[in-house]
C-alpha cells in the first residue's frame, strides 16, 4: 500500500516548529556521538535543507554550498573540524547550546 504523503514533505513541514527541530538536532548530534556518521550526514542533511537551507549555512562556515553539499552525501567523508563547526553554527541558529551528559548503562 503506498503512503498517502512523502516521508520527507512530512519532515519538512515538521522542521517549522521550533520543539521538533530541535530534537531532530539533537537526534543528529547524538548519532555523531554513537559514532553514526551516516545517520549524522543524512539527518543533518534534511535539517539544513528544512530550516536556514545550504546557501546560508555555507556563507555563514566560509565554503561553498556544493562543498557543504558534498561533506554531507552518502558518499561523503567530512573532517571534524568541518563538521564540529557546522553543529555549532546550527546551534546557533537555534539559540540553544547542547551538552553531553554522562549516564551509566546498567
Amino acid at each position: 500500500m503506498p503512503l498517502s504523503r512523502d516521508f520527507r514533505e512530512t519532515v519538512m513541514e515538521e522542521l517549522s516548529e521550533p520543539h521538533y527541530r530541535r530534537a531532530f538536532l539533537r537526534e543528529a548530534i547524538n548519532a555523531l556521538l554513537r559514532g553514526d556518521l551516516d545517520t549524522t550526514k543524512s539527518a543533518l542533511r534534511i535539517y539544513i535543507n528544512g530550516t536556514v537551507g545550504f546557501i546560508q549555512a555555507s556563507e555563514s562556515l566560509g565554503r561553498s554550498p556544493k562543498s557543504l553539499m558534498r561533506m554531507l552525501s552518502p558518499e561523503g567523508n567530512p573532517h571534524a573540524r568541518n563538521l564540529l563547526d557546522l553543529v555549532a553554527f546550527l546551534q546557533s541558529v537555534e539559540g540553544i547550546s547542547m551538552q553531553v551528559v554522562e549516564t551509566i548503562a546498567t
